[in-house]
């Protein structure tokens, strides 16, 4: 399966959260994944990190910002660099809820200095930018309700039940993940999150398990144990197989 990172290069543009691209949107999806790869976090910090910036702060600025009246420099203008920043942001405040030992305020700024070329931030950006990000949110942070996590659980007991759950490659899981977000035609799965994980297990069951392991009735197990109505798995597995396997065709 095709790997969603590429490279690829950020400039240093005002932009409209009003009227954010799809390319800017895609963009920063890679920077997040790219980021967290680099800083080597555990999966679950990355993936609280793409539900904390893509699926609530880039959908939450527009409205925050029409209500702000303190023209923050961060936000007036909006630039593609200050968008990577609060990325970074996301993953700080991500590894700080599930890591024992946390990314430390140096590591996030050296990655930055690395990787965002057309702004400096400071160590005080830093500080600044995720008290500006938790604002946007409401300081509503918590990441219990994520995808990864039902799918993470869903995957240790289906090796528990069946010795086919074994051969269900759980880094396929991941990429499927990943791919999901490149586009907002098939990321808003993530607001259900129960129904995702069960649909992207199933999935990966499909991809990866030979077919003369099929044995195991993979779909009636999770519609028991996620109470997830079939017909709503079987509708997200074929946009997820469509999507993963034909990525050129439109959902």
């Amino acid at each position: 399966m095709a790997h969603l990172l590429a490279s690829s290069s950020f400039s240093d543009r005002n932009l409209s959260p009003i009227r954010s691209s799809a390319d800017q949107r895609l963009r920063l999806v890679e920077f997040i994944i790219q980021s967290a790869q680099q800083l080597e976090v555990a999966p679950v910090v990355k993936y609280s990190a793409l539900s904390l910036f893509v699926d609530r702060f880039f959908v939450s600025l527009p409205s925050f910002m029409e209500a702000d009246n303190s023209r923050i420099w961060l936000l007036h203008p909006v630039t593609e660099s200050n968008l990577q920043l609060f990325v970074l942001i996301s993953l700080w405040i991500s590894s700080k809820i599930h890591d024992s030992r946390p990314l430390s305020a140096r590591c996030l700024k050296s990655l930055a200095d690395n990787t965002i070329k057309d702004q400096h931030f400071t160590t005080r950006d830093f500080l600044d930018a995720e008290v500006l990000l938790m604002q946007v949110l409401n300081f509503e942070i918590g990441t219990a309700n994520i995808a990864f996590l039902f799918l993470e659980e869903l995957w240790i007991q289906i090796k528990g039940v069946a010795k086919v759950g074994e051969l269900i490659n759980f880094e396929a899981c991941m990429e499927i993940m990943d791919l999901l977000y490149e586009r907002e035609e098939t990321s808003f799965l993530y607001s259900s999150p129960h129904s995702l994980a069960a649909s992207i297990l199933v999935a990966s069951y499909v991809i990866t398990v030979p077919k003369q392991k099929w044995e195991f009735p993979v779909l009636q197990w999770v519609k028991f144990v996620t109470s997830c109505r079939e017909e709503d798995i079987i509708k997200i597995v074929r946009d997820i197989l469509k999507h993963v396997l034909y990525p050129s065709c439109d959902l």
